[in-house]
């Protein structure tokens, strides 16, 4: 199955002429709030743990051969160009082999004696093969017997120092449940049960279930399946997804219940977590490539969170080294703006105001005063218009060029709330004329599912200021939904170098 676009869910709607779904917090069951109410750690990634042990390994293991070099033979016999040739060749084939040997795996790390024995295993081949090699090139003589010993001792010491300091680590984050995949199951019935089992017949596995939806109300949807209970309906979902971590949405139903599986999806896709389709109800297979695993359970990826593992840490480097950089080279001209705000109008420089975060989390972003202080507006209850009375004379000029925006570099750098790039944060009471903006446009919440930003894909290509029209508002979802999509650190970069070209269009910022 083809991973599904998440743009073609508003177009169906659009081409359907089916009213907006509003999107308002709901009431769970008191099974549901028992679960909200744990409290829950930020996850880890198990891809990020791994390479960063990865990276561990190459330091220590060169850092070793290096300090034993200056210690025992460069002090003594001077510089000789085998010797760092060598602890080269000894660091990378050691990250081969322990990879060979499959000890990069969080499962791994929580363990002991496997851990142990292949680490040590293939260390010992490594210098093994050294020696062989050496031994074949007839250079063995041109190495310190003591170095070597040493090298190999010292090595494997810290290497398995190392691994019960990380073990001990790892073990703590999985009570901690930064290492679970909080999982939610759709299907309260006899597939639900036994995909359930076959879940957790899977003892090494990272699944952590924390209980089904249904939509059904009669007899075929239980209250407890399979020692978990029923929290509730589909449509709580997005409700619960919000008030807890949740990483993954496990449909239990048969792939032939296409038309419900649809009305569900489009009910959550604007999450940002993983959406799969169980696949171990069906009777037709498809190619073992086609599936991703869960344990031994077949699963179909129908939706995966964007910007994750890797690309997560990529983007958080990029937002907290550029942020840093642009704060430092832009605080004079901040401090300016400052001093003018004091002395145009009487009250702070600064204001917060409530705006939606990551999955639709409120988060309060900074920013330049541009209204007279009395008469402020927190909620953005009502939007700034042309000549508005409320905007100082200095607000006009900042509000035009986007320069109050610049305190929410504070937002990325100190808060992590906000990033450089990404859809822009709405007031949480935006509004289009009478109408909230997700009353307004379908899917509205899945630009939610990346951290928002201070400048983003539809700002620099003229969807900026005021919106006074549904047309505003549809494309700026529109473009935020490609952002998501298509996220790249060099797209994020091409969007921060063309936002001083965009801001000289003011024509829609007031």
């Amino acid at each position: 199955m083809e991973q599904i676009n998440a743009r073609s869910f508003i177009d169906a709607a659009a081409t359907s002429g089916a009213a907006p779904r509003v999107e308002r917090r709901r009431r769970l069951s008191p099974a549901a709030l028992e679960v909200t109410n744990q409290k829950v750690g930020t996850a880890y990634s198990p891809v990020v743990i791994a390479g960063f042990v990865r990276l561990a390994d190459l330091v220590l293991i060169a850092a070793i051969g290096f300090a034993l070099y200056v210690g025992f033979v460069a002090r003594i016999g001077g510089f000789n160009w085998f010797y760092p040739t060598a602890i080269l060749a000894v660091t990378l084939t050691s990250v081969l082999m322990f990879q060979a040997a499959d000890i990069y795996e969080v499962e791994v790390f929580r363990g002991q004696l496997h851990q142990m024995t292949r680490m040590i295993s293939a260390w010992v081949l490594v210098f093994l093969l050294m020696m062989g090699i050496s031994f074949l090139l007839k250079i063995g003589s041109s190495f310190s017997r003591l170095w070597l010993t040493t090298y190999f001792v010292v090595g494997g010491a810290v290497l398995v120092g190392g691994r019960l300091a990380l073990r001990s680590l790892v073990r703590r984050w999985a009570r901690e449940g930064r290492l679970d995949r909080r999982t939610v199951i759709i299907g309260a019935d006899q597939n639900g049960e036994k995909l359930i089992e076959l879940l957790k017949a899977d003892e090494d596995s990272d699944i952590k279930i924390l209980g089904v939806f249904d939509d059904r109300g009669d007899s075929r949807a239980l209250d407890t399946c399979a020692g978990f209970p029923k929290l509730g309906k589909v449509d709580d979902i997005t409700e619960f997804a919000r008030r807890t971590r949740i990483d993954l949405v496990l449909f239990a139903m048969p792939i032939s219940a296409e038309t419900r599986i649809l009305d569900m999806l489009k009910k959550l896709w604007v999450l940002p977590v993983d959406i799969r389709l169980s696949a171990h109800t069906n009777k037709l297979r498809f190619r073992p490539r086609s599936y991703s695993y869960l344990g031994k359970v077949p699963t179909l990826d129908v939706f995966e969170a964007p910007i994750t593992d890797w690309d997560q840490v990529m983007k958080s480097l990029f937002d907290h080294v550029v942020g840093a950089i642009l704060l430092l080279l832009l605080s004079p001209v901040m401090a300016l703006i400052a001093l003018a705000i004091k002395l145009d109008s009487p009250g702070p420089v600064l204001f917060r105001q409530k705006r939606f975060g990551f999955n639709n989390e409120r988060i309060d972003v900074f920013k330049f005063r541009s209204l007279y202080h009395d008469q402020a507006d927190p909620s953005a209850s009502k939007v700034v218009t042309k000549n508005d009375p409320r905007v100082t004379r200095v607000g006009r000029f900042i509000r035009k060029s986007s320069i109050d925006e610049l305190p929410q570099l504070f937002n990325v750098v100190f808060k992590n709330n906000l990033s450089l790039v990404g859809p822009r944060p709405h007031a949480v009471q935006g509004k289009l004329k009478s109408r909230l903006f997700d009353e307004t446009v379908d899917g509205y919440f899945a630009r939610h599912r990346v951290k928002p930003g201070i400048t983003g894909w539809a700002q620099i290509n003229g969807w900026r200021g005021e919106i006074d029209s549904e047309e505003k508002i549809q494309k700026r979802v529109e473009f935020d939904l490609y952002y998501i999509e298509n996220w790249s650190v060099l797209f994020d970069l091409y969007i921060l170098l063309k936002t001083p070209i965009a801001l000289l269009k003011t024509e829609n910022a007031y």
